[in-house]
């Protein structure tokens, strides 16, 4: 059995309208200390503000956070996974896109969020990388065995 982004994805994801101004949102961020803000339009995601987002287009262009809407900064348009896709698909697809979040729709609603942090800390992908690297060590120590073996003959 495969794991899936349910199984590792966050339920309580926060969003903010696209209407809100950039410090709004960096205030949503401070007080529920996160990363990142699905960003809504009449309830729909159509994008995502994130930690990135606010150094790269706030902080370092000449954006006033108290007047400029969430919308001139936000990352679009917004890339999304869905509960029944594998870890590993939507993994890649993290990859290549070059995103570390990915809010997780079904039927067009917002059901989750999953991050890169959270499928490394999830029990079930601690348990594979426990299982891979102990099958490595395994062949190194065979390895090892088979090539004494040789020598001594």
């Amino acid at each position: 059995m495969s794991l899936k982004v349910e199984d590792v994805m966050v339920e309580d994801v926060i969003s903010v309208s696209e209407k809100a101004t950039v410090k709004e949102a960096a205030e949503l961020m401070e007080e529920h200390e996160i990363g990142c803000l699905v960003v809504v339009k009449n309830g729909k995601p159509v994008g995502i503000v994130t930690e990135t987002d606010m150094v790269k287009r706030v902080i370092l262009g000449p954006v006033d956070p108290e007047k400029t809407k969430v919308r001139k900064i936000m990352s679009r348009p917004i890339v999304v996974g869905n509960p029944q896709m594998d870890v590993d698909e939507a993994s890649k697809i993290m990859r290549k896109r070059k995103i570390k979040k990915l809010p997780v729709l079904e039927k067009g609603r917002l059901v989750g969020l999953v991050t890169t942090t959270d499928i490394v800390r999830s029990p079930e992908v601690m348990k594979m990388m426990i299982k891979a690297i102990k099958r490595n060590v395994i062949k190194e120590i065979i390895t090892s065995i088979q090539q004494r073996l040789e020598l001594e003959k």
